[in-house]
């Protein structure tokens, strides 16, 4: 995901970089040719380049794609299920460890404002980790921006993505989906841990 950003933002630095090059002559030049009334070469030139470059862009964009939907081996897996306006969580591979995640309301909150819920989901760092992403009323969408996350939560359907995460700390999302009144309301926070940490964490649970 690094790679592709700084693959497209480097095109489009190119690309913005020429266009405002073309505007400044353009305006400084007192060069007119009022009987000019077509430039095939030209035409097939501004028609061929945009799409060139967007082979460029796609090409990494669909492999990445793929490469995210290709899940073998996970470290761990966890079920994620909206509802409105709150999310519930499943830790798949051990038994009885599920919760439910609310919103802190404003009064009681010592976080961030409208970030921080009750339960936080743990994951251990440096571990494959697959999220399996569903809905029991209407469309959500668990998204969290920090670890390149954004998987569609629809009723009657399991959605999938899986991410590692490289740091401990917490890490911030909402649903980004429009599911109702209180679609603001249904903050995501993952605490990153050791995987010793989390060991001694779900032990306790289980």
């Amino acid at each position: 995901l690094i790679f592709f950003h700084d693959h497209a933002l480097l095109i489009i630095t190119m690309v913005l970089t020429v266009v405002t090059y073309l505007i400044t002559m353009l305006m400084q030049s007192d060069h007119t040719n009022r009987f000019l009334l077509e430039g095939q070469l030209l035409e097939v030139l501004w028609t061929v380049t945009p799409a060139i470059i967007l082979i460029f862009i796609a090409a990494p964009s669909l492999r990445l794609l793929y490469l995210m939907d290709e899940i073998h081996y996970p470290a761990m897996t966890m079920k994620t299920i909206g509802h409105q306006w709150y999310w519930s969580y499943e830790y798949s591979d051990f038994t009885k460890v599920e919760f439910d995640a609310y919103m802190i309301p404003q009064e009681e909150i010592n976080g961030f404002r409208l970030l921080d819920t009750d339960n936080r989901v743990t994951l251990p760092m440096n571990s494959h980790i697959r999220i399996i992403v569903t809905a029991a009323d209407v469309l959500h969408s668990w998204t969290v921006p920090s670890l390149g996350v954004k998987v569609d939560a629809t009723p009657g359907r399991l959605n999938q993505t899986n991410f590692i995460i490289n740091r401990p700390g917490l890490f911030y999302g909402q649903c980004s989906e429009i599911c109702g009144a209180n679609h603001s309301f249904m903050p995501i926070v993952i605490e990153s841990i050791s995987t010793n940490d989390f060991t001694e964490w779900i032990s306790k649970l289980t």
